[in-house]
This record gives structure tokens, sequence and C-alpha cells, in this order.
């Protein structure tokens, strides 16, 4: 795109995965009157609108009842939003350097500073009944103060791992029991979440230096017409000996040339 650089961080892609993780072990316990554990239930959790369960669920019905009915309880999640977050801009001159191992040992790696941005996240929990609800809920609410973090290796070629900020903005609850009594019912808790996201641009590699040039210009000669070429510097050159010197090699030594420079008048 720019400057005719693809790159892909997958930072989104990240972040989702990071999201799930930390709701796809949620374990409800169903009890019976004497207060013994008759089942145990792991919350399934999937990557989808809210709409699509709802319609699952009332696609259901009596006239067909060869239909599998939707597993209750469930968790889904999806993106609603991206939203540029000026609070946490910093200077677009920064750079991150880094000087990488294996094949990249003898590169400088460089990288112009992030850009910020908010990525909005609603996670919806569907229960048949309110015990299960509330069991789901208590798993997660206690971990939100209101935010929660998990590191994330963002940028591993330049060794940026970085805490990513998961924030909950809101919880509402609604009951969706509409109808007849041969309809299912089904409660749903909606809960929004901010994370704050870093996106990356390009790498930019650079090979190791072996070759220096300086030229020091003698400044009074700089004006001088009293001859047809005037001298007016003196040009530097050092270079590695050998020519293909690494940080792995030990010890190199310098080859120092200077040359005087001349100008035409």
């Amino acid at each position: 795109m720019f400057k005719g650089q693809t790159f892909y961080h997958q930072h989104i892609r990240k972040a989702i995965i990071a999201f799930g993780t930390i709701f796809n072990n949620i374990v409800i316990e169903r009890r019976n009157s004497s207060d013994e554990i008759v089942q145990s239930l792991r919350v399934p959790l999937s990557y989808s609108p809210k709409q699509k369960f709802l319609a699952r669920i009332d696609a259901v019905s009596t006239a067909n009842p060869a239909e599998a009915a939707i597993t209750l309880p469930r968790i889904g999640f999806e993106i609603t939003g991206l939203n540029y977050s000026p609070a946490r801009k910093i200077s677009l001159l920064t750079k991150n350097r880094a000087v990488g191992e294996g094949d990249s040992a003898n590169q400088l790696r460089t990288q112009f500073t992030s850009t910020p941005y908010d990525m909005t996240i609603s996670m919806f929990i569907m229960a048949k009944n309110q015990d299960d609800g509330l069991q789901i809920i208590e798993q997660i609410l206690p971990f939100f103060n209101p935010d929660f973090n998990v590191t994330i290796n963002d940028i591993p070629e330049m060794g940026i791992k970085r805490d990513l900020k998961i924030n909950l903005d809101s919880v509402s609850f609604t009951d969706d029991y509409t109808g007849d009594y041969t309809q299912r019912r089904t409660l749903i808790w909606d809960l929004t979440f901010t994370l704050g996201l870093n996106f990356y641009g390009p790498v930019t590699r650079q090979g190791i230096i072996r070759t220096a040039i300086a030229t020091a210009y003698d400044e009074p000669k700089l004006t001088s017409t009293s001859a047809i070429t005037t001298e007016v510097g003196t040009k530097y050159t050092v270079t590695t000996d050998p020519a293909d010197a690494t940080p792995e090699t030990g010890q190199w030594d310098y080859i120092e040339t200077f040359e005087d420079v001349f100008r035409d008048e």
C-alpha cells in the first residue's frame, strides 16, 4: 500500500484470541435439593453475533420437533467498533529499534511508534434459567475492576510484548421471554468491553555498516580564486578489514584512506 510495502502484524486477530482465551474455560454446576452436584457443564464460547443465536432459537418450534434446539447456556462475542484513541498518542517521530537473532542477527530493525485505537467488543451470555446465567456472571465480574490486563506478543521480530488492557464498560440484562408457554425462555446478559490496541507500521531492516565516508572542508579555500583548481577539503573513508566483517567474526582491522577534494573554478 503506502510506499509499496506490504505488512500484516495480526493485531486484531491476536486481541480476539487473547480476549476469547479469558472466557474459554467457564464451568457451571447444577445442584439438586440436597445441594449435591448433579451436572457440570463447560460453557461453549464462539465468535458470532447475538442475532444469529436468537434466530436459531426462534426457528425451533413445536411445529418442527425434529429440529435440534441450540444448547444453552453459551457465550458469544463480536467486534462492534474501532475508534482512534488520542489520549494514548505519543510522538510520531519516536522509533523502536532492535537487533535480532538467527537470520537477522546482523541487521538493525527499526519501526515507527504505534498508532493507538480502542476496539469495542460486545459479549452476550445466553441461558435458559436464571441460576446458570448468574453463575457465569459471577465468574467474570470479580476480575474486572473495571479492567483486566493480558500480555500479548505484539511484534515478535522487534521483541515488543505489551499488556492488552481490557476494560468492562457496561453490563445489562434482558429476559427475552415472550409468547405462550410453548415458547422457549431465553435470559441474556450483555457485556461491553473496550480493548486498547496499538497498530504498528512496517519494519525497516538495515544491514551492517562497514564503510563510512566523511568530507572535511577548509572554509577559507572555498572562496579562493587564485587557481583553476582549488583544494577545498579532505575526503576521509574508513572500511572494515575483512570487507565482510560481522560482530561474530571477532577482531578485525580498519582501512583508512584520505583524498584531497578539489573544486573547479
